[in-house]
C-alpha cells in the first residue's frame, strides 16, 4: 500500500510540473492584470515632458520572463517589423491610439515569424514570452517576445 501512494504521489508531481513546463499563466486574464498596473507622471529629462511610468504589480513581475497567452484585436499600424503586430482589449475605434482607453489596453507582440493577413478588429490569440517595460518612453508597456500565433 506505501508503494501505491507514493507511486501515486510521484505521478500527480510529474503531471503537475509536465503540464506547466515553463508556463504560468495567470488564473485572471492578461488584460485584467495589465488593467491593475497603476501609472504615474514623471518627467523624461530626455525629452522634457511628463510622460506616464507603469509601476508594475507582483503578480505582473512574477510572470515576467514566463509562457503566457493573450487574445485581443489586432490594431493595423504601420509598424517597421513585418513581424511586430499590436493587440487590443477593445476594437479599434475604442482601442488607446483612436479611443479613449489607456496604456493598459493594448500589447505589443513580437512574432517568431510573419504573420498571416488580418483585417481590423480581428480576434487573434498569441503565445510567447512576456517583457514588461518600465522606463522606455518608445516602446510599449506590455510585450509579448517570441510569439506565436495560436
Amino acid at each position: 500500500m506505501k508503494f501505491s501512494a507514493a507511486l501515486l504521489v510521484c505521478v500527480f508531481l510529474f503531471l503537475g510540473i509536465w503540464n506547466g513546463h515553463g508556463q504560468s499563466q495567470p488564473k485572471e486574464d492578461l488584460w485584467t492584470l495589465f488593467q491593475r498596473v497603476p501609472f504615474k507622471e514623471k518627467l523624461n529629462r530626455d525629452f522634457g515632458l511628463y510622460f506616464f511610468y507603469p509601476e508594475f504589480t507582483e503578480e505582473l513581475k512574477a510572470l515576467k520572463g514566463k509562457q503566457v497567452t493573450l487574445k485581443g484585436f489586432f490594431i493595423p499600424l504601420d509598424l517597421q517589423s513585418s513581424q511586430t503586430l499590436i493587440l487590443s482589449k477593445y476594437p479599434m475605434a475604442e482601442c488607446f491610439f483612436c479611443g479613449a482607453a489607456g496604456p493598459e489596453s493594448v500589447a505589443v507582440i513580437y512574432l517568431q515569424s510573419k504573420p498571416p493577413r488580418m483585417k481590423v478588429d480581428q480576434i487573434v490569440e498569441v503565445r510567447g514570452i512576456l517583457d514588461l517595460n518600465a522606463s522606455d518612453v518608445e516602446e510599449m508597456t506590455f510585450i509579448i517576445r517570441n510569439a506565436t500565433i495560436i
